[in-house]
């Protein structure tokens, strides 16, 4: 595994959040990793297994996921204001541009980023996530999300955890939920938990319940840019049509579909990491 440091940055209403930073060299644009609703920075172990060293590789956590403090306030469990803390992050490190590799939230974090200052997007990977949204997949999550399950042990928890997401990754064996559970969940006294503050729940549930957002405007910020758009073939989330309209509206985009995965891919897949190094092909060549 790459090692990283452990490092932190301040929000603007004044939260600890932190990030892992893996070494690379400056004179690229770092490899930024944003985590989909209820993950953190473990997820990309494989992206900077595959890159550190020769990129800059930074994953964060979002404000009340892993080592990032909760927020008092749920309301501030929004997109817009993940936006502004990783652009904060960016103004403190000097960082002019990264790739980014968004999965689920965090793509949507990309997005919205991007119609903010697309001047900081050197390129793009969205996981799993669309300009639309499908509702079987907002539904799943909603049956979950904000549920404080506790498990006596790990094996405990990788069992009831692949009981509840076989359909998503139906080929996985006991060593890939063993890796899952410990990516998502962390020993809470005695207990495994999942790793995020469970009020994060409070707004999705809200935005559940009222008509979606038009994301395609915030999706077409990235114009210009290398973008490529990672589907999970079983993924309820991207649907194959939402995905294949992403992929010819603007050029530069291309299309990946992870064979036997749901959402969201977990980045280690071949597919996935043969489809990272085509981009950053591309934002070397741009």
């Amino acid at each position: 595994m790459a090692k990283w440091t452990d490092r932190s940055w301040n929000s603007a209403d004044g939260l600890k959040l932190h990030y892992r930073d893996y070494a690379g060299p400056h004179e690229r644009p770092p490899i930024l990793c944003i985590s989909g609703l209820t993950r953190n920075a473990r997820d990309f172990d494989a992206v900077a297994d595959r890159c550190a060293g020769q990129w800059r590789v930074i994953a964060v956590d979002l404000r009340g996921r892993g080592l990032s403090d909760p927020d008092p306030a749920p309301a501030n469990y929004a997109p817009t204001v993940y936006v502004a803390d990783v652009m904060k992050l960016l103004d403190q490190l000097g960082i002019a541009d990264a790739v980014f590799v968004g999965t689920s939230l965090g793509g949507l974090c990309t997005m919205l980023l991007a119609a903010n200052d697309s001047e900081r997007i050197a390129g793009a990977l969205i996981n799993d996530i669309g300009a639309e949204i499908d509702q079987a997949g907002i539904d799943r999550i909603g049956e979950y999300v904000g549920r404080d399950d506790r498990y006596a042990s790990w094996d405990e928890a990788a069992a009831a955890l692949a009981d509840r997401n076989r359909d998503m990754f139906p080929d996985w064996q006991a060593q890939e939920w063993q890796q899952f559970v410990h990516r998502i969940c962390r020993e809470d006294q005695g207990q495994i938990r999942h790793d995020y503050d469970m009020a994060i729940a409070e707004n999705f549930h809200r935005a559940a319940g009222k008509p979606q957002i038009d994301f395609w405007p915030y999706y077409r910020a990235l114009e210009g840019r290398p973008v490529t758009i990672l589907r999970g073939e079983l993924s309820d989330l991207l649907s194959a049509d939402t995905a294949e309209r992403m992929a010819s509206d603007f050029a530069d985009v291309e299309l990946v579909t992870v064979p036997g995965v749901g959402h969201a891919p977990s980045l280690d897949e071949p597919e996935s990491l043969a489809a990272l190094d085509r981009l950053l092909e591309r934002v070397l060549a741009g």
